[in-house]
């Protein structure tokens, strides 16, 4: 059965990320997100283990969706992905890969536009894991910042509603790409937090004093002994900062 609606004004400034296999886990970090008011995202192991019948499980009633699954394949096939997605799950936010090409990111886009539930289409750029050293290596020798606006910018003038995007690349985004262009931003680390495997970290109010549009928190709520505790702690350290 297809998710209900989410309400159009239930915008979250956050969405948890939640990578597990383990169901009573990633339903319990779900529910400590919404009792903070953040969003909830959910990427390809979740997806990959339990399907759409889990994901719209374990959400709690009007919790926004963040389903992160980089879509990149041929535009019939991607446009097929999204129709699937936002009918079975009714996210507000779905990821493409930019570097699939305008006529995906066009498919993906008119898929979109004919949902019930309009999602957000994002692109993904540089994986915030990628440093120069990375994309050289896969034959990519224009450095990091060049990159990211290349593909911010093909995913812009192809309908996109917005990119993945470091916390260090927010500045420079904002001047390629204007005002309206969302940003969404993971690699987001409350003070005192440990990076992790991400090279390009930010804390939640720098970002957001930066432009950010929505943050994506992970480790620092889902590993913590409390993750509502956690959350909500999160979620004071920006209310003191606004």
């Amino acid at each position: 059965m297809p998710l209900k609606p989410q309400p159009a004004s239930r915008i979250a400034p956050v969405f948890c990320a939640i990578d597990t296999t383990e169901l009573a886990f990633a339903s319990r970090c779900a529910r400590a997100a919404a009792a903070a008011g953040f969003g909830v995202k959910l990427g390809k192991e979740f997806f990959t283990a339990f399907g759409p019948t889990e994901v719209r499980a374990i959400l709690p009633t009007g919790t926004p969706l963040f389903l992160d699954l980089k879509f990149h394949d041929i535009p019939n096939t991607v446009a097929g992905a999204v129709r699937s997605a936002a009918a079975a799950m009714g996210p507000m936010m779905l990821t493409i890969h930019a570097a699939g090409g305008p006529a995906m990111i066009r498919a993906a886009v008119e898929a979109a536009k004919a949902a019930r539930q309009k999602p957000m289409i994002l692109a993904v750029t540089a994986l915030t894991s990628l440093d120069a050293a990375d994309l050289k290596a896969v034959g990519i020798t224009e450095d990091v910042s060049s990159w990211v606006i290349r593909l911010a910018k093909l995913a812009q003038d192809n309908g996109a509603d917005g990119v993945i995007c470091a916390a260090t690349e927010i500045a420079m985004l904002r001047k390629a790409c204007g005002p309206d262009f969302k940003l969404v931003v993971p690699g987001i680390r409350p003070k005192g937090a440990a990076a992790g495997d991400q090279k390009r970290v930010m804390t939640p109010a720098e970002a957001f004093a930066l432009g950010a549009d929505h943050l994506v928190i992970g480790r620092p709520i889902t590993d913590s002994p409390d993750p509502e505790a956690s959350a909500r702690a999160i979620a004071r350290e920006l209310e003191g900062a606004a």
